[in-house]
């Protein structure tokens, strides 16, 4: 079984899957933080509350999603930390040996761009509430799945 290491997050290193979310700058808002996407005139969006389990209980990985018509953007609202694991598109599915895992601090959100393969979203330590925000209409095209082949996200060993 395959193990990968989780790095830190670099915004460069994330850029080809999407964008990270800081506090703004400037008071008092930044309007329009990224692009939201969204190909497909009857999907609404849908701010979702979802509930994230530590990492280590939800190995090994067994399946990359993506949302080919929406970005989809989480916020976390009560976590330390995170791991967001994502992998190029190689002929419509994850290219396996380019998955990468990234260690993003619980005060940082992250918009995926429409598209990008990714994990569910997995805390670090204890459990976590994300709120999510995605544009979906119902179909079975609002998420695809692909599975891979079996793999291990392993902390650092300093973590």
């Amino acid at each position: 079984m395959r193990t990968i290491t989780i790095a830190e997050f670099t915004v460069d290193a994330f850029a080809p899957y999407g964008d990270l979310l800081l506090t703004p700058t400037t008071p008092p808002r930044q309007d329009r933080a990224v692009t939201l996407q969204n190909t497909r005139p009857a999907a609404s969006a849908n701010l979702a509350l979802i509930r994230s389990e530590v990492m280590d209980g939800l190995m090994p990985l067994r399946r990359l999603e993506r949302h080919p018509h929406s970005n989809q953007a989480f916020l976390p609202l009560s976590v330390e930390a995170y791991v967001v694991v994502v992998a190029p598109d190689r002929d419509g599915r994850p290219d396996e040996p380019r998955i990468q895992a990234f260690r993003v601090p619980g005060h940082a959100g992250i918009n995926y761009r429409a598209g990008a393969w990714h994990a569910h979203m997995m805390t670090l330590r204890a459990p976590g509430t994300f709120a999510m925000l995605v544009h979906e209409d119902g179909s079975e095209s609002d998420c695809v799945f692909a599975p891979i082949e079996p793999l291990i996200v392993a902390r650092p060993v300093h973590a």
